[in-house]
């Protein structure tokens, strides 16, 4: 399967967090979606995310492994789209018209300002397309967690 994803990440205290070379980022307290994605094997990419929010996959990859593995965070839901080509800086674009960017956060390979937004809410997602994630986020967990 190919095709964009949203997380649904809540932030439940504020923390300065290091974020590779991009720096350190203060986050608030709130909800915050991150865009993504993936044009080969996007279940496997979700569910790496889903696992590394559990505490797997120590070394981060990605902008969103650094928010992701921290205690004060948690994954709350999925939204995917199915699609052939990169949709994400065009989804990407719709959620800043909802929220508050991360400047810099996960765009280093476009032009976008961020793919991590602060809102509000996240009911505008089934508007542009998205479904919610088939799988419970529990499913992915590895065994010995």
């Amino acid at each position: 399967m190919k095709g964009a994803y949203c997380l649904i990440i809540s932030v439940l205290s504020e923390m300065n967090l290091q974020v590779g070379s991009l720096g350190v980022k203060t986050f608030q307290p709130g909800t915050y979606v991150y865009v993504g994605s993936a044009l080969n094997g996007l279940e496997a990419r979700i569910n790496r995310h889903i696992r590394t929010s559990f505490g797997a996959n120590v070394r981060p990859h990605w902008h969103v492994d650094y928010l992701l593995r921290r205690r004060e965070t948690r994954l709350q839901e999925v939204w995917f789209k199915e699609a052939e080509k990169r949709e994400e800086c065009l989804i990407a674009r719709e959620v800043l018209e909802h929220g508050s960017p991360i400047k810099g956060f996960g765009c280093s390979d476009c032009d976008c300002i961020s793919h991590l937004f602060r809102v509000q809410d996240t009911g505008f997602l089934k508007a542009l397309g998205l479904k919610t994630w088939k799988e419970k986020l529990y499913d992915s967990v590895p065994s010995n967690f």
